[in-house]
């Protein structure tokens, strides 16, 4: 572990998402207070994306002990299988930020993970999966000094970082943090020079509005944000506010941004049964019948050749992929049914975490 120098002394920076992949890292869900009926329709929704994702890079699946031989049957042979210990499946979160540094060597963020805010206990063994991850990849590991989840952050691979100020400010992660304290970490842990604010993320989303689910970089000086045009829905306002900050600001080479937007999923919402397959009884999340779901078309993961993206059964759907089919020519579109993981609190980018590659 690299206690020392900064990441940015020593040299590394945070790729771009839509870079060259060495892989992708997931985590096999069985947490029943969180995924509904023992989590079996949860690990069919992981398998299917983890299918799409590795017809165009590797993936590695980390699985607990007790689950391990269900996993490795019930995904392709394809995609390794590695046992390690969690509390649940987010990897965007809680698995380490990967970052190349001189000649392409591999390092990465080991992010201090506090649960969002302390939304499920315990969170001790997701604490513990970047840097696990990092040892398994001998790569240069730094321990953060400050909380933050990959889910909250979006780089351009150019110097500019974006993130919602109800996440990444919040005191139930860091209390007493101030901008500047966090804007230096984010220079010096992800070697970006630049930090773009957007104030509240989308509504209903019990991150506290990760940034991930509300906008990110397409490429560079070009970003894609969630977008509602109905007045009655609290994302409206958001979505319009998201656009004056972006639309008011520079990326880190004095770029203004072009904004695309792709439309907010039909509203949907926890049914009855739904809320009834989750196991009340242990020390989880609390899921309600009526709750509205967090959907997002901009929760998607960026693969070698390809978008893996969300689709929810509902009438949006083809105009997202008429989006991102225009905005990633080059690209295969892959849609997976992701209802089962947005029942979990997020979806595919949320459940991902790419590794860049080193040759």
């Amino acid at each position: 572990m690299n206690d020392v120098i900064t990441p940015r002394e020593a040299g590394f920076a945070m790729s771009a998402e839509w870079a060259p992949h060495d892989g992708c890292w997931m985590i096999w869900p069985e947490r029943p207070d969180n995924w509904r009926l023992g989590a079996k329709p949860a690990q069919k929704a992981f398998v299917a994306v983890a299918s799409a994702i590795a017809r165009f890079e590797p993936v590695t699946m980390l699985v607990s002990h007790a689950q391990y031989e269900n996993a490795r049957a019930s995904l392709p042979p394809a995609v390794r299988v590695v046992e390690m210990s969690s509390n649940d499946a987010w990897a965007r979160d809680i698995a380490c930020t990967f970052l190349l540094g001189p000649d392409g060597k591999l390092g990465g963020v080991d992010w201090p993970f506090k649960s969002w805010g302390g939304l499920y206990f315990p969170w001790d063994k997701d604490d513990a999966i970047a840097g696990k991850m990092l040892g398994l990849e001998r790569a240069t590991a730094f321990r953060a000094p400050l909380v933050i989840e990959g889910g909250a952050l979006h780089v351009d691979g150019e110097g500019t970082v974006l993130c919602v100020e109800q996440c990444v400010l919040n005191e139930n992660r860091n209390p007493n943090i101030t901008r500047q304290d966090m804007e230096r970490m984010l220079k010096d842990y992800l070697g970006v020079s630049h930090v773009i604010w957007i104030a509240e993320g989308v509504p209903h989303d019990e991150t506290d509005g990760h940034v991930d689910n509300l906008v990110c970089f397409v490429k560079p000086g070009v970003v894609l944000l969630s977008w509602c045009d109905d007045p009655a829905d609290a994302h409206y306002a958001v979505s319009r506010a998201a656009e004056a900050a972006l639309q008011g600001a520079r990326d880190a080479k004095g770029r203004a941004l072009v904004i695309e937007k792709i439309p907010m999923p039909t509203p949907m919402f926890y049914t009855q049964d739904e809320a009834d397959g989750v196991d009340a009884t242990a020390s989880g999340m609390n899921r309600r019948a009526g709750e509205r779901l967090a959907a997002s078309y901009v929760n998607f993961y960026i693969a070698n050749g390809a978008i893996i993206a969300p689709a929810f059964g509902v009438e949006t759907d083809e105009a997202a992929r008429a989006v991102l089919a225009r905005l990633f020519p080059e690209r295969e579109i892959v849609m997976i049914p992701a209802r089962e993981i947005l029942l979990g609190g997020g979806n595919i980018h949320c459940i991902t975490q790419q590794q860049p590659a080193t040759r």
